[in-house]
């Protein structure tokens, strides 16, 4: 049964139920929920179903009709009693309609259904008839499975009951296991309640007195046997210092004797106990004393079961915490390395690995190359460090090309178990060389087929649980699908970087009277590039055009606007170079070819070099940044007009380079980020313009490298950087 997505969802309750519909709801909230949506119905493990008031079955996962043991069954436009077998029909159809009437959820609610046969199967059996809230105590039957149901209302826009969603989850295995543990704790319990205490009497002093015939028949003690040692003869080795010690004081201060111990049965085996002695006064003398024996092994080894139980669920959820924690940070791992170094986290909390690597296929599946972790601050971490080769052949007897070769986990719990695997001439001349005790190497498949491994170890011997296992092959997983879509991620970034570096200008103009100097810095926190360049270029008539500019966007497809606009811009300046015919030229360009949603801004100017003179025109890019030797530093303070295609007049106005001057062109990148505005930004860019050496202004070299490093640091670059700086140097005495 395939899931039908094509038609559409029903009305979705927004804040206090409130209905939202879907045109109310952003684009992206649209697409997440029709991508949750399609991801539930075809890979949760749970089925999944939707009836309407009329009981129909509108949607329903492929998922469902397995678990209620009707296979290849298609729900979908029929009641219950259409495609499943009337007991349970009737169950579903009573529990719909008890859902539908009283608008009411029922949360919880067992269900016991045959396991499919493929002839005469059975009539399902359905506890209870009618689902109602709580797990019940159900025994599971041989053939059959336990399903836990959820019905849930669906209101419609108007508020009015528009169907029912239902949740079914196999717990077949989860209520065995309880059935298992409730009837080992029935059996302890009864053993405790039927066990009688066990008299014995000493004397004043704590000496025997009389024999203890029921005391023997635990102990398998001879009479002559007890009253040499009496009860002390037979208790726990490890025990009877302690407890002497405690009788002792107790029958010295005549105060009561409450205590545990283990005491050796007539099997040889030895059982719990608790005791209770007490004085037996007589006026101001104590005469005897009194104790009674409580075998407690049945409740001890029933605390002792729950401790494991609890201690072993409190394992699984703290692993699944984990698992979880690691989905969600290689989910923001965009590169390889950042995978890497994710895994290297992961790997020493979850596990206690000491050394963590990871290992990508080369193109021709013949050898591994170590992906290096990249930590905060770009130092390295001697617990996260890789194999002590950077390159592993598949054909070699390693850890990791084992992994890879067979395509399972490869596990070696102390170097003896990894001579055994590999052979002791390639295990003992590694172990020789690192103080690495223990091993797991794990496949990292793609589609099936492997496309590197994953390897943990540690510097003692370490003993891999079952449970541990699974968590590390559930692991290996999500790594591999990190690993797959940092390494699609990676080439999509080189490709637009290629795109955009290859249309930016190899090299600038070398003028006699002038010196020029620009930076391209794309981001690296998000990998894509922008669009982002700059060009200049001599005219016909030997004048300098300069531009700087912003395409909107990342990747290939912002990089190959920027190309355009670069274009068209210099087939207009050579037609006509005047900076506000150019821009005005690009508003018709951009009106009769480019989307609406684009968003390009410009910064065009036309220089004299010889004489510094020239004109600018500005279409909504930051403002030129001004830095005289003779003058504060200041942004133009002119208008910067309206981005490209927008509505405008362009202006063009007059300005000329004094000598010892710099005019600086750049991109938003430069001043503005998540934490900071653009007209803090602007201020800033000034204060760091008015900070630099004279022999930084000088050369426009140390220039832009000074703003861009002044300007980025302490700060995470999310936007690509472009700095342009025409300089005219003092004319040499």
């Amino acid at each position: 049964m395939s899931t039908d997505t094509s038609v559409p969802h029903p009305r979705i309750s927004g804040v206090e139920g409130q209905p939202m519909e879907a045109t109310d709801r952003p684009a992206d909230m649209e697409a997440t929920d029709a991508a949750l949506y399609a991801t539930l119905m075809r890979q949760a493990p749970a089925g999944l179903a939707f009836f309407d008031t009329g009981l129909r079955c509108l949607r329903a996962n492929a998922v469902l009709p397995e678990l209620l043991g009707v296979p290849g069954a298609d729900p979908r436009q029929r009641r219950p009693h259409e495609f499943l077998p009337d007991d349970l029909a009737g169950a579903f159809e009573t529990a719909l309609r008890t859902v539908l009437a009283e608008d009411r959820p029922i949360p919880e609610a067992d269900l016991t259904v045959p396991r499919p046969r493929q002839e005469n199967p059975p009539a399902p059996v359905v506890e209870p008839p009618v689902p109602v809230p709580g797990p019940p105590a159900t025994t599971v039957a041989a053939g059959t499975r336990v399903l836990s149901c959820a019905w849930l209302p669906v209101r419609g826009a108007d508020g009015g009951p528009a169907g029912v969603v239902l949740t079914a989850l196999d717990v077949t295995e989860r209520r065995r296991a309880e059935e298992v543990i409730r009837r080992k704790e029935q059996r302890y319990r009864s053993l405790v309640e039927a066990s009688s205490q066990v008299v014995w009497v000493a004397s004043p002093d704590g000496g025997v007195i009389d024999d203890a015939p029921e005391w023997r028949s635990i102990t398998g003690q001879t009479p002559d046997d007890y009253a040499v040692g009496g009860w002390l003869a037979v208790v726990h080795p490890e025990d009877r210092p302690r407890i002497e010690a405690i009788w002792r004081e107790c029958v010295a201060d005549n105060r009561v004797f409450e205590t545990n111990y283990r005491i050796r049965t007539k099997s040889g085996q030895y059982r719990h106990f608790d005791v209770r002695a007490v004085p037996i006064w007589r006026a101001d003398t104590v005469i005897e004393w009194v104790g009674a024996n409580t075998d407690v092994t049945g409740q001890r080894e029933a605390e002792e079961m729950r401790g494991r139980l609890t201690e072993q669920l409190s394992a699984a959820a703290l692993r699944t915490a984990r698992l979880q924690q690691a989905t969600s940070m290689l989910a923001e791992a965009l590169t390889v390395s950042q995978v890497v170094q994710v895994i290297t986290e992961v790997g020493r909390s979850a596990i206690g690995a000491d050394y963590s690597a990871v290992a990508l296929l080369d193109d021709d599946k013949l050898r591994l190359s170590v992906v290096t972790p990249s930590p905060p601050g770009g130092e390295s971490r001697p617990e996260s460090r890789p194999s002590s080769r950077d390159e592993i052949k598949v054909s070699d007897q390693t850890v990791m090309s084992v992994a890879v070769r067979e395509s399972r986990p490869f596990l070696a719990e102390h170097p003896d178990s990894l001579r055994l695997q590999l052979g002791r001439d390639e295990a003992g001349l590694f172990t020789q060389h690192t103080e690495e005790r223990a091993w797991v190497g794990l496949p990292l498949l793609a589609a099936g087929a492997p496309i590197g491994a994953l390897r943990f170890s540690f510097t003692r011997p370490r003993e891999i649980t079952e449970e541990e296992r699974v968590f590390l092959e559930a692991l290996a997983g999500q790594c591999a699908l990190a690993v797959e879509r940092a390494l699609l991620f990676e080439r999509e970034h080189k490709t637009a970087e290629e795109l955009q570096r290859s249309l930016l200008p190899s090299d600038l103009p070398q003028l006699p009277g002038m010196v020029l100097a620009a930076r391209y810095n794309p981001a690296t926190r998000h990998v894509q590039v922008g669009g982002d360049w700059y060009d200049v270029f001599r005219l016909p008539d030997d004048r300098l055009a300069v531009a700087v500019g912003d395409v909107m966007g990342k990747g290939v497809l912002a990089a190959a606007g920027m190309g355009r606009v670069r274009n068209a811009l210099r087939a207009l300046a050579l037609n006509d170079p005047r900076p506000a015919a150019v821009l005005a030229g690009l508003d018709r360009l951009f009106s009769a070819t480019e989307d609406e949603e684009q968003f390009t801004t410009v910064a065009y100017a036309v220089i004299d070099p010889e004489t510094g003179h020239g004109a600018f025109s500005n279409a909504g890019h930051p403002p030129p940044l001004l830095i005289s030797a003779d003058s504060p530093a200041r942004v133009s303070g002119l208008e910067p007009g309206t981005p490209l295609g927008w509505p405008s007049q362009r202006q063009q106005t007059s300005f000329s380079i004094e000598t010892g001057n710099t005019v600086v062109f750049y991109s938003d990148g430069l001043v503005e980020n998540r934490r900071r505005g653009v007209d803090a930004g602007l201020e800033e860019l000034v204060a760091v313009a008015a900070d630099a050496p004279p022999e930084v202004v000088g050369d426009p070299e140390r220039l832009v490298d000074f703003l861009v490093d002044r300007m980025l640091a302490g700060y995470e670059q999310v936007d690509d950087v472009t700095v342009l700086a025409l300089h005219v140097p003092p004319k040499p005495v």
